[in-house]
């Protein structure tokens, strides 16, 4: 089993950054790939962001692309994604996820963190 717990959600202005972490224990070799995704009220749960654990191949959605970075540390067990840039869009939960294959779709991740609020005011 693999848990996940992410941390380093707030509340910041328009503009601003945020560097949220999602710190995994358990048998963490059994996801190869770790994605952030984010829900916003209302709004079904999508994907923001994709690593690979191995070799750090990231992969972005569109709409974060160039503002959000995601990074790991393999002695800490710990995947970060640093936002930059922030819009009121951005509000919405964060959650990180583990998973073998190389996707972006939910289904794809057997492991999830509980959240981390992000709110971006004007």
């Amino acid at each position: 089993q693999v848990q996940l717990v992410e941390s380093g959600g707030g509340l910041v202005q328009a503009g601003g950054s945020l560097r949220l972490s999602c710190a995994a224990s358990g048998h963490t070799f059994s996801s190869l790939t770790m994605g952030w995704f984010r829900q916003a009220p209302g709004k079904e749960r999508e994907f923001v962001g994709r690593i690979r654990w191995t070799t750090g191949t990231t992969q972005y959605a569109e709409s974060v692309k160039g503002r959000f970075i995601i990074s790991r540390d393999n002695a800490k067990n710990t995947v970060y994604l640093q936002m930059n840039s922030l819009k009121r869009e951005d509000t919405a939960v964060y959650y990180c996820a583990g998973g073998t294959g190389w996707t972006a779709q939910l289904r794809g991740y057997d492991h999830w963190g509980q959240g981390t609020q992000v709110t971006v005011s004007s």
